[in-house]
């Protein structure tokens, strides 16, 4: 049998045992002899070594439940938990800015210094593309400018999971789809950020393209036009002026309707509003009012009638005689216009019955216009008296011929214009003798003279017979 007694070692798998052997006989007789037995650790523990392995950049290369630990640690001695230790190699640089590579040296120690050393690659990759907003789809005037990014938004946090230099962002624009009307549109912004390795993201943005601005222009100013103007004439009542859109380069054309009329102070004028309106090519209209009055200040016009002579028995009221007004026509008064008139004072002619004066015509349009004329009205008197002459008469040779008893006087003696009583007058022409010595005959010429001179002579035979016998006294 034996007994043995142990001793510490240098390491803890190192140790000696002195084993003391007894042999014993049947009578009981010891012998005892002491063996000395040396253990002691010179293997190295074994282990499983991490397979190479990849990362991608911002992963943690200390992180073992990234990069893989030691497994299968065991030592033929030991039976604490081995600690596996590392240290990182120089990186050799990759492909790219943040790509590279290392290797990791792996060692495992047991109590008594035996180590195993191993090696495991460990490679730094960069495959994520960065991060960033895209702008948000925006909606743009047709006149603002789609490269301006502080009008179209520009991307925002740019981010990269290794690369720490400023990231900037590119883009580039699709083909324009055509909108509702000439001036709209729409296209697809396509934004890419890309990263050192070249990884890229890209993420598109619709910018939308609309014309919601109307176009401008100047409005004619109010205009007061006559009556008799045409308000369709854009000469004289005003056309729209500086017609321009924010987008549309084709020329503007300018529209009007006319509201209802109000009625002016007199039948001949009014006023409405023109209403102008410019359209751009998406359907923007302006519209602006402009104030269009109509007045009547022309006066009519017509034919004063040409100066006139009446005689003085003539009815200078008689239009026949004198003569009316023709042609009455005003600008704007459709309606027949009727002329009045006024006589002047007259002026004496150069006898009683002659005289003149003026007769003012007025011819007035709806609006109180007037023209007025005047006209001469000459009155004469050139018509001669008339009378009743005397018949031829017989007389005895003893009767007086200036007794108009006896001979006759002028009777009915009237003038067309003189009122006053008229004065026949007479001569006798020289006798022609009878057949006998007591008889003749003669002519008498009566006159009759208006108080213009104008005269009637008309004659009258006077006969001078004797047919009265004597007278005597008989013896």
């Amino acid at each position: 049998s034996f007994t043995d007694v142990t001793t510490t070692g240098t390491c803890d798998s190192n140790y000696i045992i002195t084993r003391t052997w007894t042999a014993i006989d049947a009578c009981g007789n010891t012998t005892t002899q002491e063996q000395t037995i040396n253990i002691e650790d010179t293997t190295a523990p074994t282990f499983t070594v991490p397979a190479a392995v990849t990362l991608e950049c911002d992963q943690d290369v200390n992180n073992l439940t990234l990069t893989g630990d030691v497994t299968d640690e065991a030592d033929n001695c030991d039976t604490n938990t081995l600690e596996a230790t590392y240290s990182d190699g120089t990186s050799t640089a990759g492909s790219c800015a943040n790509e590279s590579s290392f290797i990791r040296t792996w060692t495992v120690t047991d109590a008594c210094g035996n180590d195993n050393t191993q090696t495991q690659t460990i490679n730094i990759e960069d495959t994520t593309a960065p991060t960033f907003t895209v702008p948000a789809a925006v909606t743009l005037e047709c006149d603002q400018d789609v490269n301006n990014l502080t009008v179209t938004g520009d991307v925002t946090d740019e981010a990269d999971n290794c690369d720490t230099n400023t990231l900037e962002a590119t883009y580039t624009d699709g083909t324009s789809t055509a909108g509702s009307c000439a001036n709209a549109s729409s296209f697809i912004r396509t934004w890419t950020v890309t990263d050192a390795c070249g990884n890229d993201n890209t993420q598109t943005q619709t910018i939308n393209i609309e014309d919601t601005t109307a176009p401008t222009f100047t409005v004619p100013a109010a205009v007061t036009l006559e009556c008799d103007q045409d308000v369709n004439n854009l000469t004289l009542t005003g056309d729209v002026t500086d017609e321009a859109d924010n987008c549309d380069t084709n020329t503007l054309e300018a529209t009007y309707s006319d509201g209802t009329s109000t009625a002016g102070s007199c039948a001949n004028e009014s006023s409405f509003i023109r209403t102008w309106t410019v359209t751009d090519a998406c359907g923007n209209d302006n519209t602006q009012t402009q104030t269009i009055n109509i007045e009547d200040t022309t006066a009519p016009t017509f034919t004063v009638p040409a100066a006139v002579t009446l005689e003085c028995d003539q009815d200078v009221n008689n239009l026949t005689l004198t003569g009316d007004v023709t042609d009455e026509a005003d600008n704007c008064d459709t309606n027949t216009l009727e002329a009045t008139y006024t006589d002047g004072t007259s002026t004496a002619g150069s006898c009683a019955n002659a005289s003149s004066f003026v007769r003012t015509w007025t011819v007035t349009d709806a609006c109180g216009n007037d023209n007025t004329q005047t006209q001469t009205i000459n009155i004469e008197d050139t018509t001669a008296p008339t009378f009743t002459v005397p018949a031829e008469v017989t007389l005895e040779c003893d009767e007086d011929v200036n007794d108009l008893t006896l001979t006759g006087d002028v009777t009915d003696e009237a003038d067309n214009c003189d009122t006053n009583t008229l004065e026949a007058t007479y001569t006798d022409g020289t006798s022609t003798v009878g057949s006998c010595a007591n008889e003749s005959s003669f002519i008498r010429t009566w006159t009759v003279t208006d108080a213009c001179g104008n005269d009637n002579t008309q004659t009258q035979t006077i006969n001078i017979e004797d047919t009265t016998a004597p007278t005597f006294t008989v013896p």
